[in-house]
């Protein structure tokens, strides 16, 4: 009765389309789901988002799970999700994706997640990383760690929204680093983020990753923007 109640007075709306949830709908109602722009990079070794780190970092897999548009579903779901605290879309994306990439070869030997990290003050502001529950939810299906430790972020900047096609293409030195000790030597990490414009943010992780002797770096993202 008292989630009759609830959901009365705040009822639950898809968060692609703001329309109603029907009680077998969760997060995403049906037809968004149908509608869902889905990249399936995963299916093409040399996909758009593979081209965007040729010659510049050595990577085992890239893939995107959705295109990104502006005034689209997934603008509005990366948006939710980011600034209006609906973690509960990066499970339900993971879950998602999960399915599609169990059976990917590069995908099963992974040993560690690693997500973009966020300086310590943009944290607080945030209130939370908002690829975490993405990441966590892709480590418990694939039964692997995740790990927000490793890589660290030593500079606090403006976000990706309110910078300049100039600022977003330029790969900054030392934002990032890792720390880590013997026990990480030789893994594959697999690096993640909500959507993938230029890449250089994610360049920037990779070079620092890559500090890690023996390390093998992955990328995977819930979006993929033009």
């Amino acid at each position: 009765m008292f989630k009759n109640l609830l959901n009365l007075f705040f009822p639950k709306v898809c968060s692609g389309c703001k329309n109603f949830l029907f009680d077998n709908e969760y997060v995403i109602c049906t037809q968004c789901r149908h509608e869902m722009p889905l990249t399936q990079f995963y299916l093409n070794p040399e996909n758009e988002a593979v081209k965007k780190f040729y010659g510049r970092l050595d990577l085992v897999h890239v893939s995107c799970f959705l295109y990104y548009h502006k005034k689209g579903i997934v603008q509005e779901m990366i948006h939710s999700l980011k600034y209006r605290g609906h973690e509960e879309i990066g499970t339900v994306l993971a879950n998602w994706y999960a399915e599609d990439l169990k059976d990917t070869a590069e995908i099963k030997t992974i040993d560690t997640i690693l997500p973009v990290a966020l300086h310590k003050k943009r944290k607080r502001e945030r209130g939370y990383n908002q690829v975490a529950t993405f990441g966590k939810a892709l480590a418990k299906k694939w039964n692997i760690v995740y790990n927000e430790e490793i890589l660290i972020r030593n500079q606090y900047s403006k976000t990706q929204s309110k910078k300049t096609f100039l600022e977003r293409t330029t790969v900054a030195e030392n934002i990032f680093d890792v720390v880590f000790d013997e026990s990480h030597h030789n893994q594959h990490f697999l690096l993640i983020d909500d959507v993938m414009t230029t890449g250089a943010t994610l360049e920037s992780c990779g070079r620092a990753i890559l500090k890690i002797p023996g390390a093998k770096l992955s990328i995977i993202t819930m979006a993929f923007s033009h």
